[in-house]
């Protein structure tokens, strides 16, 4: 069937017309799914995704007076956007692994044994907090400088700064 005929079966029988919609482009909407989503989904969670853009796809060409110009163009925008919002939420809330599948990372050696840990000593308060709230909290430069009461470039500043005063010191405790 061309997309005139299968609009106009839409517009005179909507669900005659939406399943026909559904086997003919079926395989067309999940491979869009499956290319935006096979790495955070399950096939599961894509054919469930395949079955919202469908529904998407009904509710707003019917809103439209179900007037488009192309079936196929419609519908990889309505698959576009669903699997934006779906990678987004499955990124926001990843799904939970049990314990006991959670291999044990790679502990990487104490600082005593790398000399870190002295030469962090040997900076001064400030430079050694900025060091280790990006470092060590992974905190972003525009939060350090609102809990320290600074500006954000000049934190990124001082750490470039300090970061240069700790190599040379762990360069000393070397040798």
């Amino acid at each position: 069937m061309t997309d005139n005929e299968l609009l106009l079966l839409l517009q005179q029988k909507p669900e005659k017309g939406l399943e026909a919609i559904v086997r003919q482009y079926s395989a067309y909407v999940m491979k869009i799914v499956s290319t935006r989503l096979s790495d955070v989904c399950t096939k599961e969670d894509m054919e469930e995704a395949v079955s919202d853009i469908f529904l998407l796809f009904y509710q707003s060409s019917r809103k439209e007076g179900f007037a488009c110009r192309s079936l196929r163009g419609f519908l990889s925008v309505v698959a576009a956007r669903h699997c934006i919002s779906v990678f987004r939420q499955k990124c926001r809330h990843p799904a939970a692994i049990p314990l006991d599948e959670i291999a044990e990372p790679a502990c990487p050696p104490p600082m005593a044994e790398t000399g870190l840990h002295e030469a962090l000593e040997k900076l001064d308060g400030t430079d050694r907090a900025l060091i280790i709230r990006r470092y060590f909290f992974g905190q972003r430069s525009k939060e350090i400088a609102a809990e320290m009461q600074m500006k954000p470039n000049t934190v990124d500043k001082r750490l470039s700064r300090a970061l240069v005063r700790l190599r040379r010191l762990m360069e000393e405790d070397d040798q």
